[in-house]
């Protein structure tokens, strides 16, 4: 195809800056496909959410608080989704990942990222979480009791959670191309939890927990009383982090539309095995499209068909599991007039109320046959999510050394860095255990809490890349501009009081 100079609205290394990277090439933007083709990298990124908030933390706000901080939950949500097609605009466009726009910007964004990318996810919480779970199914809670402390089985808990982390590393080094075996395992279990939950929720929850949803979705501005309920800015920070997926994993999106081909991603390559997959060349930096009407209409169908499949796959994924989980934990833990049961009064604490939830299942018709349901889906999902974790923070970590320090390099490819880092990031997380830091909610609530920082760091990052740099027919829309800003100022907010809440009685005392 030839272009005339009037065709070419601007030469991308001229308006794109790429400091030590090799300026965007141009080719055309490839034919779009209709949205339902698209899923596939969303279900992936609703499965993640699923093992950390939903399951986890957003039911233990239930637990300690009722419904009175849920509006927070929807516009986490609502939040995440604007985030989210931000990431994937610039990958749909370029064809690289979002963090490699970043270093576009400046090269010490690789290093940053780099860390913030490996440090919230070094502790294992949801293989660890998926550990106990099944200890209790296995062994049943024995309890020892230490300094008011109740500990489950501490040795099985932490030799399963081992177990568990090589498991996720054998699957994903075993699948021809990765992206393939993720998307494939998420996607079976988002439509499994959510036939169980609908099942679940139909035998349990009751009038009251939709009118407490209802109260507690209208109580914005609200927050949790941390002298009656125990629950720290850090713990609603962490939560507002994964009110969704949350963190670094949310930039993973651009990584897996760039492997799935999706724009510009068709050009790039794909991930592939060492030991069951071919080979395939990866490019490291992407490319641009001639600005001709054909090219322009291809991109306009390409962000439509990603806006609905991610409406569809993420955003109504996440409301719906989430509500109906915080539904179920508020039905079974408190009674018709709003007070907790007896079981639940006097819990130790960590994933207690998970437990607690199990045993309040058996006053059910078919109680036993849920009750085992219920802990082998959680499992299913911490262990899965753990599974997706380790896949997402390898595949950034990767992507970031191939781009910005090995560039050059024969040897390092794409994939043997990223199942270095796999691997790696197993031995670690092995070590931690090992070390005897063994309670998943405490390691889930770390890794969010750490997580919401990143979240409004590179919401700045995203707003003024895509505002400023890209050009002004593929920038960002004003109604996203102004979701963008919202998105900086909402994790900006709730950073600011965790950090001013927390670490400054600390300086200071």
């Amino acid at each position: 195809m030839t272009h005339t100079p009037s065709e070419l609205e601007f030469v991308p290394d001229a308006v794109i800056p790429h400091q030590h990277l090799p300026p965007l090439r141009y080719r055309d933007m490839p034919a779009a496909i209709s949205w339902k083709r698209m899923v596939g990298p969303s279900l992936i990124l609703a499965g993640l959410a699923l093992g950390s908030g939903e399951f986890i933390l957003w039911p233990h706000i239930v637990y300690k608080s009722g419904f009175i901080f849920f509006w927070a939950a929807l516009l986490g949500i609502l939040t995440q989704y604007c985030i989210n097609m931000e990431i994937e605009r610039w990958t749909l466009l370029t064809g690289e990942s979002t963090i490699t726009g970043f270093c576009r910007l400046s090269w010490h964004w690789s290093y940053i990222f780099l860390a913030m990318n490996i440090i919230p996810y070094a502790f294992p919480g949801w293989g660890t979480g998926a550990a106990q779970l099944l200890s209790w199914l296995m062994f049943g809670p024995r309890e020892v009791v230490a300094n008011g402390v109740t500990h489950y089985h501490a040795h099985y808990v932490s030799g399963l959670s081992i177990a568990g982390l090589v498991l996720c590393g054998v699957v994903l080094t075993a699948g021809p191309v990765v992206y393939n075996t993720v998307e494939r395992i998420q996607s079976w279990l988002v439509m499994g939890i959510l036939l169980m939950v609908g099942i679940i929720a139909m035998v349990t929850v009751r009038w009251d927990a939709w009118v407490g949803l209802g109260r507690g979705l209208l109580s914005i501005g609200r927050l949790p009383d941390p002298e009656t309920t125990g629950l720290s800015m850090m713990q609603l920070l962490g939560a507002l982090a994964f009110a969704g997926a949350g963190g670094t994993l949310n930039l993973g999106q651009s990584n897996y539309i760039k492997d799935k081909g999706y724009g510009m991603g068709q050009y790039i390559g794909r991930i592939t095995s060492p030991i069951s997959g071919k080979s395939e060349t990866v490019e490291e930096t992407g490319y641009h499209f001639p600005h001709t009407a054909e090219n322009l209409a291809r991109w306009r169908d390409w962000w439509r068909a990603a806006n609905i499949e991610h409406a569809f796959s993420f955003l109504l994924t996440c409301v719906v599991t989430l509500f109906l989980l915080a539904m179920i934990a508020y039905s079974l833990l408190y009674d018709e007039q709003g007070v907790l049961r007896e079981q639940a009064r006097h819990l130790s604490g960590g994933m207690d109320f998970v437990y607690a939830q199990s045993l309040l299942l058996r006053d059910y018709p078919a109680g036993g046959v849920l009750r085992i349901c219920y802990l082998l889906a959680g499992a299913a999902i911490l262990l899965t999510t753990e599974l997706g974790v380790l896949d997402c923070v390898a595949r950034i970590s990767a992507d970031l050394v191939r781009v910005n320090f090995v560039r050059n390099s024969q040897r390092w490819t794409v994939s043997r860095l990223y199942f270095l880092f796999l691997w790696c990031e197993i031995a670690l997380g092995s070590l931690i255990l090992l070390l005897g830091i063994q309670e998943p909610q405490a390691l889930i609530q770390i890794s969010a809490a750490l997580n919401g920082g990143v979240m409004f760091l590179y919401s700045l990052l995203l707003l003024y890349m895509n505002s400023k740099i890209l050009p002004r027919s593929l920038a960002i829309s004003p109604w996203r501009f102004v979701g963008m800003v919202w998105a900086c100022a909402f994790f900006g907010y709730f950073t600011i009081q965790a950090l001013r809440l927390t670490l400054m009685p600390m300086l200071l005392g």
